[in-house]
């Protein structure tokens, strides 16, 4: 071989191997599923970790899109979107279930108008005494249910090809009753196969550390769950889960009740204890379908109390935050961070 075939292959080398560097690389990059597709993790951005569009609390046997007007909703939401956007906030989990409203295309043409990136969810829920679980939930086993979920995520939602970014479910307080325990199993062996973490509406701590134990046993990490409204329960349990691994989801803020004074308590003692890494906070706000006439019920504002939805965490809470010292890396860490590593598809197993 002369010198310039030999120049010539090892170019050609070089480029090879070049290429598979950076295939791995690609590989490699952690990724966040929004219902516009597949993310880098890194640019989730500022995320509100846990609110609504549009929640329908008819009840499983009858909700359906058809019980309100796409359109109307679609113009009562984006503005807020929009506004979101001005702030700086980049991302919104939607947390409503299915057999509760949810609307995949309705959240992608959000997401699109309004240049919000928005992830949505599979999981069913079982909170409020089951009124939202379809008759399946009774019926089938922990492997039926949790191919359904896994098909969901691999396939999308609703025969729309939207890709769900997390599982959510919903209990109530423990000791929880057989058929919460197998959704939160199904929802174990789902991770397992995709990496969705698992957020659940949890009615106290006796019930969120039950299912840490039942995510054990399925040898599935605490830092796969995301406890939804963990501000429901006073805070040293919330230190325990945080402890354990678990994300600590403060995700009611509102001004009007307790929660004004309540939040930066309970967010100062995850500081002093060294958990600030596990906390998330949102505000739980949306719009609710009201009445019983197809395609036309009116929309009413829900949540906590507040009168501009998806705004008080930056309007009242951080600025409350910030005369108690939390600095700009603080609410990067709670805001940005947090939302960031426990959204990115990875399984977390113990084994």
């Amino acid at each position: 071989m002369n010198r310039r075939s030999f120049l010539q292959h090892a170019a050609l080398g070089a480029l090879a191997s070049s290429e598979v560097t950076r295939g791995l690389a690609a590989a490699a990059v952690e990724q966040i599923m929004t219902v516009t597709g597949p993310i880098p993790a890194a640019e989730l951005g500022r995320t509100l970790v846990h609110e609504h569009v549009v929640v329908d609390f008819i009840g499983a046997a009858k909700t359906s899109a058809d019980r309100y007007d796409a359109e109307l909703t679609f113009q009562t939401a984006l503005p807020q979107f929009e506004r979101l956007r001005r702030q700086g906030v980049r991302s919104l989990v939607e947390c409503t279930p299915r057999y509760l409203g949810r609307n995949p295309v309705l959240l992608r043409r959000l997401a699109l108008a309004s240049k919000v990136q928005i992830v949505t969810n599979t999981g069913w829920y079982a909170a409020m005494d089951h009124k939202f679980l379809p008759p399946e939930a009774q019926t089938e086993s922990i492997e039926q249910i949790a191919n359904r979920w896994q098909t969901e995520g691999h396939h999308g939602l609703d025969g729309t090809g939207i890709r769900p970014g997390f599982l959510k479910l919903g209990t109530g307080n423990g000791p929880l009753p057989p058929v919460d325990v197998k959704l939160v199993r199904a929802a174990a062996r789902v991770h397992r196969a995709t990496g969705l973490t698992i957020a659940i509406h949890t009615g106290n701590g006796a019930a969120a550390l039950d299912e840490i134990r039942w995510l054990r046993e399925e040898d599935v990490r605490p830092d796969a769950l995301i406890w939804v409204h963990a501000q429901n329960d006073p805070g040293p349990t919330q230190v325990e889960a945080a402890r354990l691994g678990a994300w600590i989801s403060l995700d009611g803020y509102s001004l009007s009740g307790p929660n004004v004074l309540r939040y930066p308590q309970m967010i100062a003692a995850h500081r002093t204890a060294g958990t600030l890494n596990r906390v998330l906070l949102s505000h739980d706000d949306g719009w609710a379908v009201e009445g019983d006439a197809p395609n036309g019920n009116k929309l009413t504002l829900f949540g906590n109390g507040n009168p501009n939805p998806y705004a008080s965490l930056f309007t009242k809470l951080l600025p409350d935050l910030r005369t108690q010292g939390f600095t700009d890396a603080d609410f990067n860490q709670l805001l940005v961070l947090n939302p960031r590593a426990a959204l990115t598809l990875r399984p977390r197993l113990l084994s």
